[in-house]
């Protein structure tokens, strides 16, 4: 079983992200469950969802403690929120910034971990570019969908077009495409330079 956990706040879709992730997954044959945890849901507020993913039936209920992947959608969070809580050792970071880890102060939290387990996406951007809102949990499960290597883009392209209508569809399966590519670029970088250290 993969879980994953994502991080937001009210009004970036949270709830929303890890629903079109069971999609993807349904899409691929396989068992999915999402579900969010509130507390107030006001724009703004911290906001966590829960996603699992298994080759066979999922019959646990309860939040995740022990994500193998963490989608956080607003990088304020890494600030106010033990957003690592639980996570696997080498477990799959994606985050939603233009920043490096450094940058963002993760550079001894992160030291020991795999390369290519380190995503950045400017999600946000990608989704005011291509769908005119800021909102980035779109972007975000394309870049997941490359990182994660769990589940196929069209996977996430159908999750899409099941969950928006035509316009707004075409311009999210837009901003997931190219954030898929851009994380796929950033994790053949990470490697190109672990090969060279190396």
């Amino acid at each position: 079983m993969f879980q994953v956990r994502i991080h937001g706040r009210g009004g970036q879709g949270v709830v929303t992200a890890a629903e079109m992730l069971s999609i993807a997954a349904f899409e691929e044959g396989r068992h999915a469950q999402a579900f969010p945890s509130f507390g107030s849901e006001r724009t703004g507020a911290p906001v966590v969802a829960f996603c699992r993913i298994a080759d066979k039936e999922i019959r646990l209920r309860e939040p995740i403690m022990e994500p193998d992947a963490l989608i956080i959608q607003d990088p304020t969070l890494l600030y106010q929120v033990d957003v690592f809580s639980g996570l696997k050792k080498g477990g799959l970071i994606l985050i939603n910034t233009s920043r490096s880890f450094t940058e963002l102060g993760l550079a001894d939290y992160v030291r020991d971990w795999p390369a290519e387990k380190l995503c950045t996406v400017p999600a946000t951007d990608l989704g005011r570019k291509h769908v005119g809102r800021p909102m980035p949990n779109v972007p975000l499960l394309g870049g997941f969908a490359a990182a994660a290597g769990i589940l196929r883009l069209e996977s996430v392209v159908k999750a899409i077009n099941a969950k928006f209508s035509d316009k707004i569809a075409s311009g999210n399966i837009a901003a997931a495409t190219e954030a898929y590519q851009f994380v796929n670029d950033e994790i053949a970088a990470a490697c190109h330079q672990e090969t060279a250290h190396a």
